[in-house]
């Protein structure tokens, strides 16, 4: 077993993002999500945070607001299966900011059962959220930046899943799998009017909701198998999102970075 490595000091922002517009989905709490839109705001994006969970989201605004300022956070509860929500979600953002710069599609649903006791409702929830959801987020952003003709960047959450085996997760699988080749196709279709599409794939991002869902053997044999001996912060894997969403990245799209070392 590897010996696990101290986890990094946080990297204080830089103004990479200062004077664009963020989305991002699933931002309520402690994971990816409500680390990518911290990072956001640290890097000097006005950020627009959405979640299925209301409550949770309208404390993750406040908490948001407090420290960054008012006029720079904005949340609408959205979920992603509802076309209605998703578009008034990119009108609110419009509205408010006057602009749409980057798209973070963090929404996403996971399981564990097995393929032969899998019911349709099973494997078409997490389907329709994970993937169904990213790409109508991804459809609705490609069209507001296409009519502005500005640009932008669309950064979807893909998982190593989508590229490794393991049991019980064939619908979460599938639709992650889906998530990268939405990303490559639509990076190809969204290059002509200036806009890239990219996609992370991290491994294991330690949250509490992940610890409540899943058993500590499963956390305990993941976690071995990553090349540091630990699981990832959720505001590591949102610094590669940034990197992404920045100027840094200019040259990349259709690409889906392993935040992990999982890559097959």
């Amino acid at each position: 077993m590897t010996t696990p490595t101290a986890h990094p000091p946080y990297v204080p922002g830089h103004g990479l993002l200062a004077g664009r517009t963020a989305v991002v989905t699933a931002a309520a709490g402690a994971g990816i999500g409500g680390a990518t839109a911290r990072r956001l705001l640290e890097e000097g994006a006005d950020v627009v945070v959405s979640d299925a969970h209301a409550r949770r989201l309208k404390e993750s605004e406040a908490e948001l607001a407090a420290e960054f300022g008012a006029d720079r956070v904005a949340s609408l509860p959205c979920d992603v299966t509802d076309e209605a929500q998703v578009g008034a979600l990119f009108d609110l953002a419009e509205e408010r900011h006057g602009r749409l710069d980057i798209v973070v599609n963090n929404a996403g649903l996971g399981g564990t059962a097995n393929l032969v006791d899998m019911t349709d409702e099973q494997w078409d929830k997490v389907l329709d959220v994970t993937l169904n959801g990213t790409f109508r987020c991804t459809r609705a952003a490609l069209r507001r930046m296409r009519a502005a003709g500005g640009g932008g960047v669309v950064v979807n959450n893909a998982s190593v899943i989508g590229w490794r085996a393991q049991k019980g997760q064939a619908h979460y699988a599938a639709a992650k799998a889906g998530v990268m080749a939405l990303t490559r196709c639509a990076a190809l279709e969204a290059a002509g009017y200036g806009v890239r599409v990219n996609a992370v794939s991290p491994s294991l991002a330690m949250h509490p909701h992940l610890v409540k869902v899943t058993t500590p053997e499963l956390l305990e044999e993941l976690t071995s198998r990553e090349a540091f001996g630990r699981y990832a912060e959720p505001w590591e894997v949102a610094n590669v999102i940034v990197f992404l969403a920045s100027g840094y990245s200019s040259y990349l799209t259709g690409e889906i970075l392993s935040v992990s070392s999982q890559h097959p």
